[in-house]
């Protein structure tokens, strides 16, 4: 199955933003990734809940909430709300990561988990079974823009190889710094979704840059 492209609209010129995601609309982008920064998890602060309905009645494409906030469980169901395809939640945010998984597969609502770059894989052994997506950080969230870390490509090797021997249907998504140089050895490590956001909004011509990330390889399914 072909990988998936997920345009994070954090990279996106706010002022326009209905145009940019007119723009991943005509694109061959599958999902549009919205990244929730609270200042608290991560220094930033992006969207809230008040923009949410915005970006659900303005993509054709699935949401993929990406929850950069500590104590995620007590704004899911707002953010349920939009039936997004996935929500990710952080391993470091969590006091208790299996019962907040769980809410969120109870709005029929793909399960993800976001780890850290420091974050051992293993840590996500005891909750892997209740995945529908892995979120690997390859840049210190917070902002975007950074370069990608290298050793990620290593952790996605790791997860991928868990999947594989339980045989499990769970996603790999790569988060941070993905762009043309360096997909193709994301993909061939075994990821299932990119999430890029500098080098497809910063790019002289969005839509080519997506189309161009779309294209690359081709991956089996886990």
């Amino acid at each position: 199955m072909p990988h998936l492209v997920a345009p994070s609209v954090l990279s996106a010129d706010f002022l326009h933003l209905g145009r940019d995601i007119d723009m991943v609309n005509r694109s061959k982008a599958d999902w549009l990734h919205i990244d929730v920064m609270d200042g608290s998890f991560v220094p930033n602060i992006s969207f809230g809940q008040v923009l949410m309905p915005f970006f659900a009645a303005h993509s054709q494409k699935s949401l993929d909430v990406h929850l950069m906030i500590q104590n995620p469980e007590r704004h899911i169901a707002d953010f349920a709300r939009i039936q997004p395809v996935m929500i990710s939640v952080h391993y470091e945010a969590c006091s208790h990561l299996h019962r907040t998984v769980k809410y969120i597969s109870s709005f029929d609502i793909g399960a993800g988990v976001a780890i850290n770059p420091h974050t051992n894989v293993d840590l996500l052994d005891d909750v892997l079974e209740e995945l529908d997506m892995v979120c690997i950080m390859s840049v210190n969230p917070g902002y975007g823009g950074q370069k990608f870390i290298y050793r990620t490509l290593s952790k996605i090797e790791a997860i991928r190889e868990k999947i594989i021997m339980r045989n499990l249907k769970t996603k790999i998504e790569v988060d941070g710094g993905v762009g043309l140089h360096n997909a193709e050895e994301i993909l061939k490590a075994g990821a299932h979704v990119l999430v890029a956001g500098s080098s497809v909004f910063k790019s002289n011509d969005p839509e080519e840059t997506i189309a161009s990330l779309k294209s690359i390889g081709q991956i089996h399914t886990v």
